[in-house]
């Protein structure tokens, strides 16, 4: 569970944008092969399907540092940096030649079919417990985790712009 996850890709011409470089919104898109990658490797999909557990992104943040261009190979990385009492926290990059283009941070729940929330500690308990050091989340992303969390779902959340 405490491993990380890499994957080969390359910037295909249907993940360009008029600048003809990876469009932002492709570079999301792959985020989510990369955590399903992830799963798949660690062994993991197949125990939470048994389980009808699904995972869900709450938030996410990219930085863009480099500009990957039209056929271009990246290896995707994708591990578990921390968790709180609510979800996982999850670094993804994406690298060329051992250099980091850009990073992104997701925090992801896990849902049960029907109705139901899995603190992190079930979900780790259930897959056999965390192997290693548990890790310590950077203070950055606790602030950043409280800067842009929204109310829940059944929490009124009006659409109030300052200055309104």
């Amino acid at each position: 569970m405490n491993s990380v996850s890499s994957r080969d890709f390359k910037v295909w011409p249907s993940d360009l944008d008029i600048f003809n470089h990876m469009n932002n919104g492709r570079f999301v898109s792959l985020l989510d092969l990369g955590r399903f990658d992830w799963l798949l490797r660690a062994g993991f999909w197949k125990q939470i399907r048994k389980l009808n557990w699904y995972p869900v992104v709450v938030a996410e943040t990219i930085t863009f540092r480099k500009s990957l261009a039209p056929w271009m190979a990246f290896t995707m990385e994708t591990a578990i940096i921390g968790w709180d009492a609510e979800a996982f926290f999850i670094e993804q990059r994406f690298v060329v030649g051992g250099e980091i283009y850009a990073k992104a941070i997701v925090k992801v729940r896990y849902l049960v079919s029907p109705r139901g929330i899995l603190t992190p500690q079930e979900v780790i308990e259930a897959l056999g417990g965390w192997n290693g050091n548990i890790p310590t989340l950077p203070e950055w992303v606790n602030h950043w985790n409280e800067a842009t969390r929204l109310p829940k779902g059944k929490e009124p959340a009006p659409s109030v712009w300052a200055g309104e």
